[in-house]
């Protein structure tokens, strides 16, 4: 059928209405071309009064279902309405009301950040850097900044590809999760530690190399529950003798005790979430993730890491502006999903998509960006550099988060493998160097972004 079909014989006078609304509180007229209606035509009042239900129908069997809800009798219909049935009062009505299709309500953001956990985890990220602040005199040698640059490395790297493998593994169920968690996060605290040690020797560098991997190992356990406010407990030692420094000097004691009772409350509480984990039931038929799938995202965070550091050789103060920015750049990153989602309600073609993608990105990326030009000459650091380094991790961050893995690793590997080369070669990479290393790959991440994000099935 082409049209909805009629419910009563055509008397001649279907296309000849026409519908005038006098005034917002007026009845509906007719226009006809031999009689006027009379003004308080009861039909004429009834749609004026259900024009706004009767506008969306699509059929006339509709406006039926609508006055039988609204409790009309046979003898109502014939005796106030002066129409035969039901069917015939709906089909008048149909035709006096133009249709008119409202849009839909806008459906919730499905990928709304939490502005708390993000400013939260941004926050936690920083805040552990307080520990060299309290301990730096107490394991002062030759080789322990290396030491130390080492096992973090490492450890940013074992804790991106177990969290990576971690959330996979909670796809599947919670106890799974947290066999992976019990059995990686030590494992990666013991490597980072004899790495540590391997470099600086017996000693208090290699014990500070040890609490520093058993913390970042617990700290990203308790990232993967989503326990950051038990993170923050568990930092309160540790910020509180770093409030007290500029004021008072606490001794070598309470340098050493704050934050080893940071890393003990750490590791409590971590080994508390794993157990909750751990009591949930077995998932049945569960398969288990390649470990190759988890390898760029360790990858990924050994060559990110490689560059901050780099990066802090010649601005120490931009660690630490990076590393308070994370929080920042994972809100950034909920809402680029987010206004990737209504792109496509409002899009009718994938060239209007692909546009409203790259303004998406654009928002999204000078967002993260712009905030950083100022804290850069705020700290006295060189911006461009910053700046192609933090395009960079964002661009990766966001490829990552959609499952696009291979390629964030292998740009951020280069250019830290080419800053790297350098340095062994040379002095500390200058800015040029790095701005050139960083902003190549970033600007590659980015056109990757627009090509493999800018089309509607990569956020179906």
């Amino acid at each position: 059928m082409s049209g909805p079909m009629a419910l009563e014989p055509d008397d001649g006078r279907g296309d000849t209405l026409a519908l005038r609304l006098a005034a917002p509180d007026a009845t509906l007229s007719l226009r006809m071309p031999w009689r006027k209606r009379p003004a308080d035509d009861p039909v004429d009042l009834l749609a004026a009064e259900l024009a706004d239900r009767i506008g969306p129908a699509v059929h006339a069997y509709e406006v039926a279902a609508l006055l039988e809800s609204e409790g009309l009798t046979g003898e109502q219909i014939q005796e106030r309405y002066g129409r035969p049935d039901l069917f015939s009062l709906a089909a008048d009505l149909y035709g006096r009301v133009p249709r008119s299709f409202p849009e839909p309500p806008a459906g919730a953001d499905p990928w709304a950040p939490d502005h708390i956990r993000c400013a939260l985890r941004g926050a936690l990220f920083a805040l552990p850097g307080l520990a060299y602040l309290l301990t730096g005199r107490l394991w002062h040698a030759p080789h322990a900044v290396y030491a130390l640059v080492v096992a973090g490395l490492l450890s940013w790297a074992w804790g991106q590809g177990l969290s990576h493998r971690a959330y996979l593994r909670l796809a599947s169920g919670r106890r799974e999760a947290g066999r992976t968690l019990l059995l990686g996060a030590p494992a990666g605290a013991l490597l980072a530690a004899g790495a540590g040690l391997a470099v600086a020797g017996p000693g208090p560098a290699a014990l500070f190399a040890l609490g520093q991997s058993l913390y970042l190992a617990a700290a990203g356990v308790l990232l993967v529950c989503g326990k950051e406010r038990l993170l923050l407990a568990a930092l309160t030692p540790l910020i509180a003798g770093a409030a007290v420094l500029p004021w008072w000097e606490p001794g070598p004691l309470v340098r050493a005790g704050l934050p080893l009772l940071t890393v003990v409350s750490s590791i409590a509480v971590a080994g508390g979430a794993v157990r909750g984990m751990l009591r949930a039931d077995a998932a049945a038929g569960a398969a288990r993730p390649r470990l190759l799938d988890s390898l760029p995202y360790g990858l990924f965070g050994l060559s990110a890491g490689a560059l901050v550091m780099q990066m802090g050789q010649r601005h120490p103060w931009a660690v630490i502006v990076l590393t308070v920015s994370m929080g920042p750049a994972e809100w950034l990153l909920y809402r680029y999903r987010g206004l990737s989602v209504a792109a496509l309600r409002a899009t009718a073609d994938e060239t209007g998509f692909r546009l409203r993608s790259a303004r998406t990105l654009a928002i999204c990326l000078g967002g993260y960006l712009l905030p950083l030009l100022p804290a850069a000459l705020l700290t006295g650091t060189e911006p461009a550099p910053l700046l192609a380094l933090a395009a960079l991790l964002w661009a990766a961050l966001l490829l990552q988060a959609f499952g696009i893995a291979w390629p964030p690793a292998a740009a951020t590997l280069a250019a830290a493998s080419a800053a790297g080369v350098a340095t062994l070669l040379g002095p500390p990479p200058g800015a040029v160097l790095l701005l050139l290393c960083c902003g190549t790959a970033a600007g590659a991440l980015v056109a990757g972004v627009l090509w493999l994000l800018g089309r509607p099935t990569a956020h179906a």
